[in-house]
């Protein structure tokens, strides 16, 4: 009881001193998270340089609100859902953007991941071309955007469309706003270009409760086109190996042991594991057994029931016939004193018959 005293005295004490803390666990990129991969830098620059800085947690008020819309992961909400947001307001920005997402908004898709260099923007968008350059992570195909910037391969960092009233942006925040981050290369000066157009900034936080209902998007339109057959490709080739090099069991063989033991000795060494178990019960029935199987073949009865041959034996030895089927059949032995008055029994009776037999012939 004293030990559970203390315990919950513990995780009391902890739970109140991790209340004081600046930092407790949040989804990445939430803008009230001080942790490595909160987004509070962030909104402090922007509060800084006179740009409010507000949070929203359902779709209704995301779509209410004016200002540029800060947009983070859209798994729980429909390809409408995503377009709604798209055409509200002034400034959309999806930092958490998903292959759906490029799909939905930018007719694109994702075009791998980039690398740790800091790469230049080499686009006509002045936020971009005055942060400089920034080490971008998912990739995305320009579809049908109208500035496509950071460009990697086949690939760019940020899309961008213009529309009545404001515009478009899409790029992976997850490795450029993050609180660890925000002081590398141009990030911090892309975010307060990027976002702070505007003097009200709304950071969105989907969840599960804005979905509708039946129509939340699959993993096949969460992921790029090529995870499905990549998938699939796996598990043929996971498959056509486990045909290639699994074991295949064939007909059984006889081998050779490497030893020949004497039946003698598995004999002894059974009746040495039934003494140190001390079941003398199990004993006395194999030892009826053998001798009802010994007697029966002596007196022609093989396959006979043992009263059968008891009462067979009785006659030719000229005994009472229960004496006979009480050693054959009889109750257990309760210890060792009456397994060892059984087995003298059983060899008598045995002997008996052989000596009957010999004087007959």
């Amino acid at each position: 009881m004293l030990v559970i005293v203390v315990l919950l005295g513990v995780g009391t004490v902890g739970g109140v001193l991790a209340g004081f803390g600046e930092w407790t666990q949040r989804a990445p990129l939430d803008q009230d998270s001080a942790g490595p991969d909160g987004a509070r830098a962030l909104a402090r620059t922007l509060t800084a340089h006179g740009v409010e800085v507000s949070v929203v947690r359902s779709l209704t008020d995301a779509e209410a609100v004016g200002g540029t819309l800060v947009v983070g992961d859209t798994a729980p909400l429909s390809d409408d859902q995503v377009d709604r947001l798209a055409d509200r307001g002034d400034d959309v920005v999806f930092v958490e953007p998903g292959a759906r997402d490029a799909r939905v908004l930018f007719g694109a898709e994702t075009a791998g991941f980039g690398s740790t260099e800091p790469v230049p923007a080499d686009c006509a968008l002045a936020a971009a071309e005055r942060a400089g350059a920034v080490a971008v992570g998912a990739l995305f195909t320009a579809g049908t955007a109208s500035t496509a910037c950071y460009p990697v391969d086949d690939g760019f960092g940020l899309l961008l469309r213009e529309r009545d009233g404001g515009r478009v942006a899409l790029l992976d925040g997850t490795l450029l706003f993050p609180n660890a981050q925000l002081t590398a290369d141009g990030n911090a000066a892309l975010g307060l270009n990027l976002l702070g157009r505007n003097d009200h900034v709304v950071w969105f936080v989907p969840s599960l409760a804005d979905a509708e209902p039946g129509d939340a998007a699959s993993l096949g339109e969460l992921t790029p086109a090529w995870v499905t057959p990549a998938i699939l490709l796996l598990v043929s080739a996971a498959a056509a190996a486990a045909l290639w090099r699994g074991r295949r069991f064939g007909p059984l063989v006889t081998e050779r042991l490497p030893v020949s033991v004497r039946a003698g000795e598995t004999t002894r060494g059974r009746a040495l594991l039934y003494a140190r178990s001390r079941d003398a019960a199990h004993a006395g029935v194999l030892l009826r057994s053998g001798a009802h199987r010994r007697l029966a073949r002596r007196l022609a009865l093989v396959g006979a029931p043992v009263d059968l041959v008891a009462a067979r034996l009785a006659t030719r030895l000229q005994r009472d016939e229960m004496s006979v089927l009480a050693a054959l059949a009889g109750p257990p032995p309760g210890g060792d004193r009456e397994l060892a008055q059984l087995a003298a029994a059983l060899d008598e009776l045995e002997a008996a018959l052989a000596a009957a037999l010999e004087g007959e012939s």
